[in-house]
């Protein structure tokens, strides 16, 4: 059974809602959004809960699992010839990728 958020949780209002979709560049409709606040509101009052949890002594930790690496050693090598590198690209100039152009010049 799921613990019900504290009800001094901290209010997200439908405005906040809102502008943290604006922000993420989510277009939502008003149902959406209606359906969306309270549920982020009860995530926002899980969240809040963790404030009570006891972390005195406790190391920071980057992942709750010993990581390591598993990628090969950067090692230098030849650098690849330019017709190489172009042979593929879909346009070129025979010495740069040719791409579209996406910043409009002013």
């Amino acid at each position: 059974m799921d613990a019900a958020p504290k009800s001094d949780a901290p209010k997200v209002g439908r405005d906040d809602v809102a502008k943290i979709a604006r922000l993420a560049r989510l277009r939502l409709e008003e149902d959406e959004l209606d359906r969306i606040w309270p549920q982020l509101a009860k995530i926002v009052g899980y969240v809040e809960q963790l404030a009570e949890v006891d972390t005195d002594g406790v190391e920071p930790m980057a992942h709750a699992v010993e990581r390591t690496n598993v990628l090969r050693d950067d090692v230098p090598v030849e650098m690849l010839p330019r017709d190489k590198a172009l042979a593929n690209a879909p346009k070129n100039d025979g010495k740069y990728f040719l791409v579209p152009q996406i910043i409009d010049a002013e």
